[in-house]
């Protein structure tokens, strides 16, 4: 036998060939796509803001992000003695996020600024921000989308809004329930119903009176309420009237407790760091909002602006996606050659490219859309059905496009420390959230049919970029072919939404991108020579131009 020194031990391998740590980016500044679109729709002042941001949400946050989701929300419905506290328990990061996000006003900006674009701006801050983690959008969202919706009963909106669009953020002060800022909620759904709110059970009895403004009691369970440790909640109930809106406060006047249990927290395929619930209402305490019967109106000016952000979070998800597939690529070997610099994986991550350059392009128009509804009817209208189309197509394509993105790592990306399988799971969340894929269809069709000028408005946005591209030309008859005839429109309303989805992408980008990405959306997405999967970009189309426009620098 040979002997050999103690503690020597045979070398078995050399770590080479990994690419360097995709950390320390700046989420705006190398998002080119979105530094573009800030300027073009309006926001241009923001851009120094956008820059601080994309840096800072680019360091550190990542790293919480990730803590977030390994050490995850736990409810505690009871303390030691046995008395019932229903308190939800985070890990610090989360707490770092709310804090940055608060700081950031990615709940706020367009509530609390005068400079026309406040919505423009903050969806750049937005999309930069959720890359670094999407679970802890679900309050900040809430929160900015419920100040629509309050504004409707001005008395409560007068209470409240000065402390949800407040700037500071403090677990200590929120958990005692003293009123420094606020965080909004929503309780829509239950267990019978789902999407369809008319078919609720909870109750709401007047205890003075009734009517806007007025307290009632409120009795039932939700399936699904966000954020349960938020400070205010929206929430939906039946009066002798019919389904009306109600602002609940977590914690009451006299400082106690409102009758509001959380039963459990959901186990949910992603969005694991965000602590989403079932409660029941046991005699809590809430106004009405706006109208008796009017429920579903009311709370839907904060479900329009909760599904604006749910374009965004898609948007911002494909865009990390991207960034992640061409880093690893431009690093990797494989067969002697950089990934990169292999004809079939540059088409892969092109096509990818191509993909979430057409969502961040819609996602920052609607945002321009919202900025300008109050004084534009054109602009109102397009609101109303570009966010509806945009919520469907674009969140119904990550996660599709969360999995190639995966792919492109090989085995690498299905291993957790890859951060690619978090990307993956969080991916379903916005095509579901605020309506899933059958209720935005038939929200497309209801909108044309109670304002048929919406059409108009979307096709004379659409009409920008005619003349740019024969095929988005043709593509465009198509579209307006479809409304010849309004038989069987229903069976058909995911084809045509998808349609009006893809024709307005094409729009932007023949307008605003490279020539290089526009002819390859326009020959993939509308010329009819594409593959049913993504890398099936035509010949001849410029992916080396495309996918170093979408290279993380490094």
């Amino acid at each position: 036998m040979i002997a050999r020194e103690p503690h020597a031990q045979p070398q078995t391998h050399e770590v080479f060939n990994q690419p360097p740590p995709l950390a320390g980016r700046n989420l705006f500044a190398d998002n080119a796509p979105l530094v573009e679109a800030l300027e073009r729709e309006g926001a241009g002042w923001a851009t120094e803001r956008a820059l601080e941001a994309g840096a800072f949400w680019g360091g550190e946050p990542m790293a919480w992000g990730e803590r977030a989701n390994t050490y995850t929300p736990v409810l505690r419905t009871h303390d030691r003695y046995g008395h019932r506290i229903d308190e939800v328990d985070f890990d610090p990061s989360w707490h770092q996020l709310m804090a940055a996000g608060v700081r950031d006003e990615l709940h706020a900006l367009p509530w609390r600024t005068d400079r026309e674009g406040g919505h423009t701006a903050r969806a750049a801050l937005y999309i930069s921000a959720m890359q670094a983690e999407a679970g802890f959008a679900c309050p900040i969202t809430m929160t900015f989308a419920a100040i629509p919706a309050l504004r409707m009963q001005p008395e409560i909106a007068a209470e409240w809004e000065p402390l949800l669009t407040a700037t500071s953020y403090d677990p200590v002060l929120r958990r005692a329930g003293e009123k420094g800022s606020a965080l909004c909620g929503m309780a829509m759904t239950e267990k019978q119903g789902g999407s369809d709110v008319r078919a609720n059970t909870t109750t709401a009895t007047p205890l003075n009176g009734g009517g806007p403004g007025a307290e009632y009691e409120i009795v039932g369970h939700k399936w699904f309420c966000s954020a349960p440790m938020c400070d205010l909640f929206l929430v939906l109930a039946q009066t002798d009237e019919g389904l009306s809106c109600f602002a609940l406060p977590r914690i009451l006047p006299d400082g106690t407790r409102n009758p509001m249990q959380i039963q459990r927290l959901k186990d949910k395929l992603g969005n694991r760091s965000n602590a989403s619930s079932e409660i029941e209402y046991r005699g809590a305490i809430a106004r009405m909002v706006g109208e008796p019967g009017r429920g579903v109106p009311t709370i839907i000016e904060m479900v329009g602006h909760t599904r604006l952000d749910c374009i965004l979070g898609s948007a911002a998800g494909m865009r990390r996606g991207v960034a992640e597939a061409t880093w690893h690529a431009a690093h990797r070997s494989a067969f002697g050659h950089l990934l990169s610099d292999q004809p079939l994986m540059r088409n892969v991550l092109a096509d990818l490219a191509i993909e979430a350059e057409a969502a961040t392009a819609l996602a920052m128009r609607m945002a321009r859309a919202y900025d300008r509804a109050g004084a534009d009817p054109a602009e109102a209208h397009l609101k109303r059905l570009g966010t509806a189309i945009g919520k469907y197509h674009v969140c119904k394509r990550a996660p599709g496009h969360a999995y190639e993105s995966l792919e492109c790592f090989g085995g690498v990306g299905y291993v957790e420390e890859s951060g690619m399988p978090r990307l993956y799971r969080e991916a379903p969340l916005s095509s579901i959230w605020e309506g899933s894929g059958n209720v935005m269809a038939l929200d497309v069709l209801r909108a044309l049919s109670r304002t048929p000028e919406a059409l108009e408005a979307y096709f004379a946005e659409v009409d920008l970029g005619a003349g740019a591209d024969p095929r988005l030309d043709a593509f465009v008859d198509g579209v307006r072919r479809e409304f010849d005839d309004d038989e069987a429109i229903e069976q058909r309303a995911r084809r045509v939404v998808e349609k009006l989805a893809l024709a307005l992408q094409g729009s932007l980008l023949v307008r605003h991108a490279p020539a290089a990405v526009a002819d390859a959306f326009c020959a993939a997405r509308l010329g009819g020579d594409a593959g049913l999967n993504y890398g099936t970009l035509p010949p001849g189309t410029d992916v080396e131009a495309i996918v170093a426009r979408h290279t993380p620098a490094g």
